[in-house]
């Protein structure tokens, strides 16, 4: 299409246009950018478009046709013309919003500019004033100093005004115009010195424009700086005296908790090390004589310490005799097994106390108070008469007054007796002998008398000096007598204990209860125990939180000679051990934790070869030994030591007995583990087996045993133990041959032509080859014929042939020795 048409040519009217656009950034930045716009094609309908339609009210492009695009009616092209002028005016809007923004933002970077000059100026003034205050204070000094000198006063007033105040007349007075300008200015420095206390203050500005040379001191270094400046100023500028201490060092110590005593930082004292050649960090150990050098030379006291020396806490004061008051006596019932201790001792309690012991047998250490008709009051301890309760009686005779020795009238003395006898002997204990079952048929207390002078102890009725009672249990016959024996023995005694100090006492048994957790059976010795002291009984300690007399009552405190029950443990002690009352509980912990480490090193101490050469003898001699494991759980500590230390017995040079493990309390799962692990049973003594137990050990295969009464435990141990011992074999001689000739025959080897001279030659038997009654050979018979036969034996005076069994080296003239090998069942004594 050219122009002649009298068209014009197709294009865009007006073209692309360029422009800027601003962009913000963070930290103030920005940057223009230049970007292309472009207008929207404007139709424009043609001349005479749309002008039938009318109505209304025209607009300026209805007013124009020629404006008008192609095929828009009058009502769309209103609604465009107002749809344009509202975008023209949101353009407009927008721009000057944002024109208000980087306006605002402009604004913003000037004031904080003005704010960090501002600081900085601040900052420099307060340097300057913290300089001009130095020399002031340095100019001070030196006046001060000349001060001292005298100098003419210019102003004899002003002298006596000086005097007056106390100081020395000032010197001539100075004009303003002569005096230092930080001088003058110090008054007009004061009201900017609080403003200059914020100058510590970091602004994020500040931070990142850094100021002149970036940022040099940190807001706790220019505090410091201001600090020192202050102390200084006012004079205090000076070093504090150094604190001397006493420093506590024990054996061993660590380096921190050393530091931490001489109130010394870590670093010093580990530096103070490192220069004396011990490349050390805080957390490890030294010893008593390098914490000894590193504390003198910080200029500290030392005082040396032993880690025993936390046992010192425990009251060891020995009691005036003032504060003694008498106390009741403690008895303790010994004698055999089944001679009667216990029925003595119920027939005086009027209670049963037999009847709940298993079999009959005292198993564990019963404590009971019996109050006598004239009013007395007795503490009685009950001991089992069993010989695996040794080392309880011996517990049971120190912490006694009086041993009543009891004797069946128709037994006499048997091998326990006579170790009740010396137990009492070795604690120095008075005895009384009551010959029990006198009203038996068989009875014969002289004989007892008689059977007591062997072993020292010689009765009243025999002139002695040891009282004795005809007594019987069963019908009451002599039981008056027996407590008016106790009572004059006690009143010769003259037992008395200070009951206003910290308990002391022994544990009588131990043991660990279901619902209460452990409890210990205490005889209180010396003071009064109450409810709510803090102890410490050999390795553990406690609280008594509850305390129970013989009788089930619940009690708030016990004095001298009172047996209760204490509960607050917080583990089962040893039966004999030593209770203490302290006053913290970090002592108590204190002790029991050094006494359960000194176990340890002990027992550790004790396992331990000394030298290679015993390692590998006692590794020789372990391989020789057959041992036999067993777990051990009973229901009192007293019960457990017995029983292990009855295991100990059992064994010879071949066999042991070895208790891997032995406690209190029921049978556990961990229990079963350990038992598992070793190929080892479990022996319960009055205890069970939980259901965790119980089905462990099914699963696992692990044997439970129960026992009640300990004869069958021992005898049951013993009767396993045996079975461990290799059955001795012992020969037979059978009968014996001499060999009159040898031959040789194919297929067989030598043969021997014997004559049996003794005995019978068997088969079956084992031979052995005499030469000149030395044994050259000991091995089988591979034929033994009789003639041509084979033959099963050939019987004395008759003639054989034998062939040994891989061996050739026969002649005539040796003897044959024919024996068979038995082997016997061995069993423990």
């Amino acid at each position: 299409m050219s122009d002649s048409d009298g068209k014009k040519p197709l294009g865009l009217r007006g073209g692309a246009r360029s422009g800027q656009v601003k962009q913000s950034f963070s930290h103030g930045r920005t940057k223009n950018v230049v970007v292309e716009t472009k207008r929207k094609r404007v139709v424009v309908p043609k001349p005479g478009a749309g002008g039938a339609q009318g109505g209304g009210a025209q607009s300026p492009a209805e007013a124009d046709p020629s404006k008008r695009p192609a095929g828009i009616s009058d009502a769309e092209l209103e609604r465009r013309m107002k749809a344009l002028a509202a975008a023209k005016a949101n353009e407009a809007e927008e721009e000057r919003r944002r024109e208000q923004e980087e306006k605002a933002r402009e604004e913003e970077r000037d004031r904080r500019r003005r704010e960090a000059e501002e600081k900085e100026r601040e900052e420099k003034e307060r340097q300057e004033a913290a300089r001009r205050k130095a020399e002031e204070d340095e100019r001070k000094r030196k006046e001060e100093a000349a001060a001292k000198k005298p100098t003419p006063v210019s102003d004899p007033a002003e002298a006596q005004v000086a005097e007056a105040r106390g100081g020395k007349p000032a010197g001539p007075r100075k004009p303003d115009r002569e005096r230092p300008a930080e001088e003058r200015s110090v008054r007009g420095k004061a009201s900017r010195d609080d403003s200059n206390r914020r100058a510590g203050k970091l602004t994020l500005n500040q931070a990142l424009s850094g100021g002149e040379g970036g940022r040099q001191r940190s807001v706790a270094a220019m505090k410091r700086k201001q600090e020192r400046m202050r102390q200084k100023a006012m004079g205090g500028g000076a070093s504090h005296e150094k604190i001397v201490r006493d420093v506590q060092v024990p054996e061993t110590i660590v380096v921190q908790e050393l530091a931490n005593r001489m109130a010394e930082r870590v670093a010093d004292v580990v530096k103070a090390l490192m220069k004396m050649g011990m490349m050390v960090t805080q957390n490890q150990s030294i010893d008593a004589d390098t914490a000894e050098l590193i504390v003198e030379e910080f200029g500290h006291r030392i005082q040396r310490v032993s880690d025993a020396d936390v046992e010192q806490v425990i009251d060891t004061v020995e009691d005036k005799a003032e504060d003694l008051q008498p106390r009741p006596p403690v008895i303790t019932v010994m004698g055999h097994v089944d001679h009667g201790k216990t029925s003595v001792l119920d027939a005086i309690r009027h209670s049963k106390v037999t009847a709940g012991e298993a079999g009959g047998i005292t198993q564990h250490i019963g404590a009971y108070q019996v109050t006598t008709d004239g009013g007395q009051v007795l503490t009685f301890l009950d001991t089992p008469g069993h010989a695996a309760f040794t080392s309880m009686r011996a517990r049971g005779a120190q912490v006694t007054d009086i041993v009543v020795l009891v004797v069946a009238a128709d037994d006499a003395v048997m091998p326990q007796t006579i170790e009740a006898i010396n137990h009492a002997k070795a604690a120095g204990v008075p005895m009384i002998v009551a010959i029990n079952k006198v009203d038996l048929p068989a009875a014969n207390p002289d004989k007892v008398r008689t059977d007591l002078l062997q072993h020292e102890v010689v009765v009243e009725k025999m002139s002695g000096d040891v009282q004795d009672v005809e007594v019987s249990a069963k019908t009451g016959q002599g039981l008056d007598a027996l407590l008016e024996a106790i009572a004059l023995q006690a009143e010769i005694l003259e037992l008395k204990a200070n009951p206003d100090r910290a308990a002391q006492g022994a544990v009588i048994e131990a043991q660990l209860d279901v619902g209460r957790g452990p409890v210990a059976t205490v005889l209180v010795q010396n003071g009064t125990l109450k409810q709510g002291d803090i102890f410490v009984v050999g390795e553990q300690w406690g609280k008594v939180r509850a305390m129970e007399n013989d009788r089930g009552e619940r009690v708030a405190e016990a004095g001298p000679s009172v047996p209760v029950e204490v509960l607050g443990l917080n583990g089962t002690p040893e039966a004999g051990d030593v209770l203490n009352v302290v006053e913290t509980e970090a002592q108590a912990r204190e002790i029991a934790e050094y006494r359960e480490q000194a176990a340890k090193d002990k027992r550790a101490a004790a396992g331990a070869g000394t030298s290679l050469e015993q390692l590998l003898a006692q590794a020789k001699a372990d391989e020789s030994v057959k041992e036999l494991p067993i777990l051990v759980k009973a229901d009192v500590q007293g019960s457990a030591e017995a029983i292990a230390q009855a295991m100990e017995k059992i064994g010879n040079e071949e066999v042991r007995v070895r208790v891997l493990h032995y406690g209190v309390g029921a049978i556990t799962e961990t229990d079963i583990g350990l038992a598992e692990a070793s190929g080892a049973p479990v022996i319960g003594f009055n205890v069970r087996a939980n259901a965790p137990a119980r089905a462990s050990a099914n699963q696992k295969g692990v044997e439970i045993r129960y026992y009640s009464v300990i004869y069958d435990l021992v005898d049951d141990v013993k009767a396993a133990a045996s079975g461990l011992l290799s059955a001795e074999v012992r020969e037979n001689f059978i009968g014996y041959a001499e060999i009159k000739e040898v031959f040789k025959v194919s297929g067989v080897g030598k043969v021997a032509g014997c004559l049996v001279t003794e005995g019978v030659a068997r088969r079956s038997a084992g031979v052995r080859l005499l030469r000149d009654n030395v044994v050259i050979h000991e091995g089988t018979l591979k034929t033994l014929k009789r003639f041509k036969d084979e033959v099963k034996e050939v019987h004395s005076g008759q003639e054989c042939g034998m062939a040994f069994e891989n061996y050739d080296d026969i002649r005539p003239g040796d003897v044959i020795e024919i024996f068979e090998r038995e082997e016997v069942e061995r069993t423990l004594e």
